[in-house]
């Protein structure tokens, strides 16, 4: 039995990897971008600053670890990851320590809240990139879907409570939430599914023979 959920469709994997990849990329500097205005970041990045502030490592660091952590608990609800699935763990947190790395902290108000605005609209654009590749859900997300298929609870409620969780442990560890945390949980959503649309809407659907 495969560990990885593979494809049917291979012959596109050499269209699907590079959006794949692009997504998490840009994914990473997103968060980046987030971090930089300091107007507060979304749920699970309140959680990753919170610990990385506990524990001394840096925050791209602790996005991977926790990643890792998030996929072993995919273990008992019979989940099997994606390759894309395993990208998401290893590329979000190296594509957002480079970020970090080259772009400096921001003290006035109009470029933390252009940051803020920037890194919201391109995790938009990079969620529909490399969910709209179809290689397998992020951790989290899985984790997510998971749960819905065992306990048959909505996903709405499951993620509302798994992310307002994060979110106040986060909190609780020294995570910087505020209005970019508001901002995000709002225009998230419809952001994802527009450019989610568009990322899928040039697929050649499969011949029927």
């Amino acid at each position: 039995m495969a560990i990885l959920a593979l494809p049917s469709d291979t012959a596109a994997l050499g269209r699907r990897l590079p959006q794949l990849f692009a997504g998490l990329v840009l994914y990473g500097v997103s968060m980046g971008l987030m971090y930089r205005a300091s107007l507060g970041l979304d749920p699970w990045d309140v959680f990753h600053q919170g610990v990385a502030r506990l524990v001394g490592l840096s925050i791209g660091t602790v996005v991977v670890l926790t990643g890792a952590a998030v996929l072993l608990l995919w273990i008992p609800l019979r989940q099997r990851p994606g390759i894309g699935t395993v990208a998401n763990v290893l590329v979000l947190g190296v594509a957002m320590d480079r970020t970090l790395a080259l772009l400096p902290a921001q003290h006035a108000l109009a470029p933390r809240i252009a940051l803020l605005a920037a890194g919201i609209v391109l995790n938009g654009l990079a969620t529909g990139l490399y969910i709209g590749a179809e290689l397998g859900p992020g951790p989290r997300d899985g984790l997510m879907t998971g749960l819905h298929r065992r306990t048959g609870r909505s996903l709405r409620l499951l993620r509302t409570g798994l992310e307002l969780t994060v979110l106040l442990v986060g909190v609780l560890m020294g995570g910087n939430a505020g209005v970019g945390t508001v901002a995000y949980a709002v225009s998230i959503g419809p952001l994802a599914q527009f450019f989610l649309r568009w990322c899928t809407g040039a697929r050649p659907r499969p011949r029927k023979e």
